[in-house]
């Protein structure tokens, strides 16, 4: 199968793989380009993939290799991140510029190989640089590998929903004027479903996305957050969603009326198309995505997206569709969680303030400073040439202090600018624990880290106790996902064996905080095996 891309970036075809995963191997080409689009009666021209808004679903099997080769035919660098895939061995796919990349200069290509291994359901990938993903990204699909299926009944129908944001500005100037003041970025002028604000916007009723059901019928909804800065519940009037998988990984299902996802998570939900078609109930139900808000001291869009759910076999409505109340393992996937811990790591999460610049320069963040943010008070600042070719460095353990003390003194305000790498030996145990503090305001975060999905082995509110937590930690069925939220004045405890070696980076999803150095980078050595030994660059990786 063959996509052709046009957000100004071509995929191409890659290196380190086995003859018989080559043989295996889907080819996309993805086209990085400036387009015109038009959302909230308002024309904006921004990046995109092939022309589209959300770019192309990627469809893959488990164990399958996918190369894409990206063409950057836009005005500006850019790279692609394959968000949750665990790339064994090939963090030089991986994507976040300049940690395991150069960007891809306008006028050039790179080819991504992209290795399936565990992963199985939903997955999506994105532009890893500046604030590009807002409309550069897309859904990834892996279905079961051939003579294999779901562990639940096989539905009629499956249907990607991509929750996302869009701000009439250019967001390359959000980014600008972010740098430029040291203040917060500026929020979003609508939440959307599949790149559509829905009919409560005005000029937004002939895009709004439309989902087809008949009745007795089982379809899947796999929904993914990309957001650059909201937290969201998503539900469907009518009905209720039967989760059964996160992440790409198989969970208990459970059903809920709605459910809320962070931005970088993806959720497999079930939903029965139950409704009578009789003509005694509506055969329209609206979708609705809205902000879920931790941090009350910031502002936020509180804008509600709509997609609308119809049943095709039931007589139309006269009125309006429903609005849903949205509030303000098997044989084959195994669950190996690990027992034996060899390096435990206290993670704190802040939002700080930096110096504004030299002289008597004030910026707009508290105390005429700049906002930053860090982790383990180490406000992460990118390399001019990426970590992967270069050079290796080591993450300081926290300063100890009342995390979730609502009267802080502001001396904890500040932070500091370094590039602060954790090295671990091939096959070492992690256990992080993230602490959120309530410096600048408590806020729940979520937590990515690329080239492993983890165990979250448990979570809790306040501080985390050393002694007295992790007896309450599920070792026995406990969700492997790829990024988790952590709790607004909470901890959340993840294990992961460090068993794929390179350069692996590790950040909050809110795309401010990464700007502001909410990130580190995780540097696995070589194991002694050939197998356990990170593959040869590919020739033609992208230089700085």
């Amino acid at each position: 199968m063959r996509w052709l891309l046009l957000l100004g970036v071509v995929l191409t075809f890659g290196v380190g793989v086995s003859p018989a995963q080559a043989s295996r191997a889907n080819h996309y080409d993805f086209f990085i380009k400036e387009t015109k689009i038009t959302r909230l009666c308002h024309e904006k021209t921004a990046l995109t993939v092939n022309g589209q808004f959300p770019g192309p679903t990627i469809y893959a099997r488990k164990d399958d290799v996918v190369v894409v080769n990206v063409y950057n035919q836009g005005n500006k660098n850019i790279t692609i991140h394959w968000h949750g895939v665990d790339q064994p061995r090939n963090p030089w796919s991986d994507g976040p510029e300049y940690i395991t990349q150069c960007p891809i200069q306008p006028g050039a290509n790179y080819t991504y190989t992209i290795i399936f291994t565990e992963e199985e359901g939903t997955l999506w990938w994105h532009a890893h640089s500046d604030f590009d993903r807002a409309t550069v990204h897309g859904a990834i699909v892996i279905h079961p590998k051939r003579g294999s299926t779901y562990p639940y009944p096989k539905p009629h129908k499956e249907i990607p929903i991509i929750l996302g944001e869009w701000w009439n500005v250019d967001v390359e100037q959000l980014v600008k004027e972010v740098q430029r003041t040291g203040g917060d970025v500026n929020i979003s002028n609508a939440n959307t479903i599949n790149g559509q604000p829905g009919d409560l916007f005005p000029c937004s009723k002939d895009g709004t996305f439309r989902v087809a059901v008949e009745h007795g019928k089982t379809y899947m909804l796999r929904v993914i957050n990309a957001g650059l800065t909201n937290e969201m519940f998503f539900g469907v009037a009518g009905h209720n969603l039967t989760v059964v998988g996160t992440d790409a990984s198989y969970l208990k299902p459970f059903t809920v009326e709605s459910i809320m996802i962070a931005p970088g998570q993806t959720m497999d939900v079930l939903l029965e198309a139950d409704r009578a078609t009789d003509g005694s109930c509506n055969s329209r139900y609206y979708m609705a995505a809205r902000t879920f808000a931790t941090n009350t001291n910031i502002d936020f869009d509180n804008t509600t997206a709509t997609a609308i759910l119809e049943y095709v076999d039931a007589p139309p409505s006269a009125g309006p569709p429903e609005f849903p109340n949205l509030p303000a393992a098997t044989v084959e996937h195994p669950v190996d969680v690990p027992t034996h811990v060899d390096e435990h790591m206290l993670v704190t999460i802040a939002i700080n303030v930096l110096p504004c610049g030299p002289g008597n320069e004030t910026c707009q963040g508290p105390n005429g400073e700049r906002l930053a943010a860090s982790l383990n008070n180490v406000s992460f600042g990118n390399p001019s040439i990426d970590i992967l070719d270069a050079y290796y460095y080591s993450i300081r353990p926290p300063f100890v202090f009342n995390f979730t003390d609502s009267n802080l003194t502001n001396q904890l305000w500040p932070t500091k600018r370094a590039t602060e790498v954790k090295v671990l030996e091939y096959g070492t145990v992690v256990e992080v624990v993230f602490q959120d503090t309530v410096i600048l305001g408590a806020e729940s975060h979520p937590m990515h880290l690329h080239g492993f999905s983890f165990y979250v082995v448990g979570t809790g509110f306040g501080n985390f106790d050393e002694n007295k937590d992790p007896k309450t930690y599920n070792l026995v069925d406990p969700p492997y996902q790829n990024t988790v939220a952590v709790p607004k004045a909470g901890w959340v405890a993840i294990r992961f064996r460090a068993a794929n070696p390179g350069v692996w980076f590790m950040h909050c999803h809110f795309d401010r905080h990464l700007l502001w150095g909410m990130d580190t980078v995780f540097i696995v050595k070589d194991g002694k095996t050939p197998d356990a030994q990170v593959m040869r660059p590919p020739p033609n990786r992208p230089r700085c």
